[in-house]
This record gives C-alpha cells, sequence and structure tokens, in this order.
C-alpha cells in the first residue's frame, strides 16, 4: 500500500468515498444541459493525476480491482483503461471501466480526484459535429438551451479521440463546467478497445 496515494487521498478506497459526491455533481450538470442520463451507460471514469509518479502508483492499485484492457498512447501520453472486478456503483449507474491518463507534459489540473465521467449515447454519427446535431435531435430541451449554456460557464467541446490501431470512430461531445465534466459519445470504450483488436 503506498503512503504517497494515501496523503494524497488517491488511494482506490479514498476514490469511491468521493464517487457519491462527484456522481450528484454529474447529475446536476446534467439538469443543466437538460440531457437525462439515468437511462445511458455511465461508460467510465477518469481520474486525474498531475504526477507521473503518483499516476504510477494509482495505474498498481487500481489492478487490484480489476485488470487493465488497453495502453493507448494518445496525444503523446499512456491512457490506461481498467475494467472493474465489481463495476462501481453510484446513483443508480453501474460503472465498469477507469480511465487514467498518466499526465501531460506542461498540463496541470487544479485538482488531483474524479474528472470526468463518459455515457454511452448510441449514435450512427462519424463526427463530433454530427453527434451534437443528433443530441439536439434527442433531447429537444436541450436543444433549446444550447446557446444559453455558454453564459452559465459551461464550456463545451467537440473532439474525435483516436489511438492507434482503433477502427471505430467514436467523436465526443464534452461539457466542462466548476470541475466536472461529461462526456457523450456513442460507442462504449470497451467497444473502442475491441475495434482495436479486430
Amino acid at each position: 500500500m503506498s503512503q504517497r496515494l494515501i496523503d494524497a487521498d488517491l488511494m482506490p478506497a479514498q476514490m469511491c468515498k468521493k464517487l457519491d459526491d462527484f456522481m450528484h455533481k454529474i447529475q446536476g450538470l446534467s439538469e443543466i444541459l437538460h440531457i437525462e442520463l439515468s437511462d445511458f451507460q455511465a461508460d467510465h471514469i477518469a481520474l486525474r493525476i498531475n504526477d507521473a509518479e503518483l499516476a504510477q502508483l494509482a495505474h498498481q492499485e487500481w489492478l487490484i480491482q480489476g485488470k487493465e484492457i488497453s495502453s493507448a498512447v494518445i496525444n503523446g501520453r499512456p491512457i490506461i483503461v481498467i475494467e472493474f472486478a465489481q463495476p462501481l456503483k453510484a446513483l443508480g449507474w453501474s460503472i465498469e471501466c477507469l480511465e487514467l491518463p498518466y499526465p501531460a507534459p506542461g498540463k496541470r489540473y487544479p485538482e488531483e480526484s474524479w474528472e470526468h465521467v463518459e455515457f454511452v449515447i448510441p449514435s450512427t454519427a462519424e463526427t463530433a459535429q454530427e453527434y451534437l446535431d443528433d443530441l439536439k435531435q434527442r433531447f429537444t430541451n436541450f436543444a433549446k438551451h444550447l446557446d444559453q449554456l455558454a453564459d452559465k460557464g459551461i464550456k463545451i467541446k467537440l473532439s474525435s479521440p483516436k489511438g492507434e490501431g482503433e477502427r471505430l470512430n467514436n467523436p465526443t461531445v464534452a461539457f466542462k463546467h466548476q470541475g466536472v465534466c461529461i462526456k457523450l459519445h456513442p460507442h462504449s470504450l470497451k467497444a473502442i478497445v475491441e475495434s482495436e483488436r479486430a
């Protein structure tokens, strides 16, 4: 057991105690967005750590809770995906995987903790803009309020992150507000990992 992780409040047991509070913030953000997420899969949760040695220690500790299903280099840094032996449960969601990015040089997060949850909202969209258009059609209240989100301090980012060897496009729409981030995409992380093996 790592004293450094304990001191940083980043041991898996410590992180699990913070999960309900974090998911309440995710729920709150989804309500501001007018996107009802309770019917959709909470695909994975991401942890942000600024220090490479702490990330390595966290990586080893989380492996006790499951198995590594992917280690891809995306934007020049390793991003580890661990599938939990027992999904994390919070607010009716069952979260299957952890995304643990090693820190990117020169980038620091204001807080080392949970950072975002990604939800799967199925779609055949190939680009992030097409996916956003799909979301607007599916969630009409979201479409009505979309132009007001910036005034509420919500940042929207469209991206199509892709690791080497991935066959499946997974366009992403992310919403960030007060240190909490919701990402939506059409395919699960496990489906993306399987596409790498195809």
